[in-house]
């Protein structure tokens, strides 16, 4: 993995302020080191045993996993499975639910299920978020339907806190198949938990992904580097950062980042707001605000050095799409917006896995050069009072 954080981006910057950053190093490495909520730089070692039990019996008696939760609990898993499924070839399908509470779609996942082998994932800390609850409640009613008690204990695997919350009082009274979420690690930051690679070791080698995730936690440097570029670019009134993926596959994959930095770093009036766009398909429509709008944003291009080679017109399309990236890279850089490029061998699991551990480590180093917590997001519970308050009235007005 490559970063280039000067190039498009240096002489945006003036020297005072990237300095006054860059000089708080060892104070921001050391509050992440004492953080209690650090459990996300440590490597999974316990459990891959039972994931791959539990993945085996799923792949035996099921069609699909449907995965319910949301947030932190399935984006990561999401964006991986996304990337490395095929475009048109079957691959054991994982349906991902829980994330709306859209009556259409609930409505028709449940009569596709009808008909379907399935297993089902409940992924939640608390075991209350709201549209889990709902989407469990409703595929669980179908379940019970389709399938007999003890059937039903091989097919709902629990994702879970370890001691308390609703599911896990469920586990402990039907003795379904679990795993744990750990009280150090927050949703967004657990990428190496069974929450992501339970889901994922159906469709990719998960030993790759935790090989690459460790190796990419060893880029500290860089990733304080991007940290304060990131800090340093919001004093200069650049207050988006729009990430940028040249495939389709990365665009669950862009949303993924786009939780870690949102809710890492958006606290107390301050933060970037992170934006993302797939080229060259929003170049025609988002790409004039980028070029010759309002100079809000800055980038960050997500370079792919090697993919498959496809000759059209005599050209290789592949060497075609770098071509037009750099050509893209240059005009927005004429057009006063910095462009920082993350540069990738290939799209390979321990590649991808490697970028995820840096884009964390700097969402963690943001948070801390922001003056904020990284690892909370009080602001995500005000709207959730408030539709609990307004369910209660609604309630009570019946």
């Amino acid at each position: 993995m490559k970063v280039d954080f000067s190039t498009n981006v240096k002489k945006f910057i003036e020297e005072d302020i990237f300095q006054k950053y860059n000089s708080r190093k060892d104070e921001v490495f050391k509050k992440l080191d004492n953080d209690s909520m650090n459990g996300w730089m440590m490597p999974p070692i316990d459990y891959l045993d039972d994931i791959y039990r539990v993945r085996d019996r799923v792949k035996n008696n099921s069609k699909c996993l449907v995965v319910v939760g949301i947030g932190g609990s399935f984006l990561g898993a999401k964006a991986f499975y996304d990337l490395f499924t095929p475009y048109f070839k079957d691959s054991f399908k994982i349906i991902f639910a829980g994330t709306t509470l859209s009556s259409r779609y609930l409505s028709e996942l449940i009569d596709y299920l009808k008909d379907v082998d399935f297993s089902l994932n409940v992924i939640s800390k608390s075991g209350t978020t709201m549209e889990t609850t709902i989407t469990y409640s409703a595929i669980r009613k179908l379940m019970e339907e389709k399938y007999s008690i003890e059937e039903l204990k091989e097919r709902i695997i629990m994702t879970t806190d370890p001691v308390k919350g609703k599911l896990r009082e469920e586990v402990n009274k039907v003795g379904y198949d679990s795993f744990v979420i750990p009280d150090n690690i927050g949703g967004r930051y657990s990428l190496l938990t069974a929450a992501h690679l339970l889901p994922l070791s159906f469709v990719l080698d998960i030993e790759e992904l935790i090989k690459g995730y460790m190796e990419g936690l060893k880029l500290k440097e860089e990733a304080f580097l991007y940290a304060v570029t990131r800090r340093s670019l919001f004093d200069l009134g650049f207050v988006a950062e729009n990430y940028v993926g040249y495939d389709e596959k990365w665009s669950s994959y862009l949303e993924w980042i786009k939780q870690l930095f949102g809710e890492t770093e958006g606290k107390d009036g301050k933060g970037l707001l992170p934006v993302s766009m797939i080229h060259t398909r929003d170049l025609h429509s988002l790409g004039q605000f980028v070029q010759d709008g309002n100079k809000i944003l800055f980038e960050t291009f997500i370079k792919v050095d090697k993919t498959p080679s496809l000759i059209v017109n005599d050209k290789d399309l592949s060497e075609v799409n770098l071509l037009v990236e750099d050509a893209v890279i240059a005009a927005h850089v004429l057009g006063s917006v910095p462009c920082n490029i993350l540069s990738i061998k290939e799209v390979n699991v321990e590649e991808v896995g490697k970028l995820s551990a840096f884009m964390c480590l700097a969402a963690a180093f943001s948070g801390f050069l922001f003056d904020i917590n990284p690892f909370n997001q009080p602001g995500v519970e005000i709207y959730k009072q408030e539709v609990r308050n307004r369910l209660g009235q609604n309630n009570e007005n019946k």
